[in-house]
């Protein structure tokens, strides 16, 4: 089993502006938690997360990016009267992944393929999603990749007691990957705007891909991974495809 607790903070790309954009991403904020049921053997996994959260001004993102921006001694955003209207958010969120290729050589080194599918319902978000992860490099964890921080991300935990991270030596492995993921997208609560009342809202792009390539080490029982993702345009007037990293640092225990 897994908990999480998360926010995410969404503004258009001219902070400066108090009036309203109408043809960029609303100002938005997603504060929630999550429970998430794990199953997986040594080739299989599969993810079951319920996230129960708010959306706007009770998800305390203006309060949060403020408080970050003044500690930085940057412009606070000056939108945020443009926010989406308060909702509570459901999300039901499935995925699964399979091991499809593993290939090792008796000195360690070795690669393997990861497919993942699945998808999310609610009010919040709702789509379907596919795509597979390459890994090659030297004594590869028995995990199931690496994933950027988002729903069914949860996956750097041991699946076999084969991982450099239960050894009692050789405890030290580095390799490179590569991802291709897709997804179909329903409803986008932060850029469809709000289920039950009026609000800023603007025209998605339902097929979003992500390309991500990255590094990953394992010492002992920690596992440090950076990976570099790059988002097509999530709706029709964006002006540039996002690209961005992901840090993360896990623990065995």
């Amino acid at each position: 089993m897994g908990i999480a607790l998360g926010q995410q903070i969404f503004t258009p790309q001219n902070t400066r502006l108090s009036t309203l954009i109408g043809d960029d991403h609303p100002y938005a904020g997603w504060l929630y938690g999550s429970s998430s049921f794990i199953s997986k053997t040594d080739n299989q996994l599969d993810i079951f997360e319920i996230q129960a959260g708010v959306v706007e001004p009770w998800s305390l993102a203006e309060e949060a990016q403020n408080l970050v921006h003044e500690l930085r001694d940057l412009p606070t955003a000056k939108g945020w009267s443009n926010q989406l209207e308060n909702e509570p958010g459901l999300e039901f969120i499935y995925q699964h992944k399979q091991r499809m290729l593993r290939s090792t050589n008796p000195r360690g080194w070795g690669y393997d393929v990861i497919s993942h599918l699945g998808g999310a319902a609610g009010n919040v978000l709702s789509y379907l999603d596919a795509g597979a992860e390459m890994r090659a490099g030297w004594n590869l964890p028995a995990d199931y990749g690496t994933s950027l921080i988002e729903p069914g991300g949860d996956t750097n935990a041991p699946s076999s007691v084969n991982d450099p991270r239960l050894r009692n030596h050789d405890r030290f492995g580095a390799h490179l990957f590569a991802g291709l993921s897709g997804r179909y997208v329903v409803r986008d609560i932060f850029l469809d705007g709000n289920t039950f009342s009026d609000s800023h809202e603007i025209d998605k792009e339902p097929w979003v891909g992500d390309f991500v390539v990255g590094a990953s080490i394992t010492l002992y029982r920690a596992k440090l991974s950076y990976s570099q993702a790059f988002r097509t345009r999530e709706f029709e007037h964006q002006p540039h495809r996002h690209n961005f990293g992901s840090l993360t640092i896990a623990w065995t225990f």
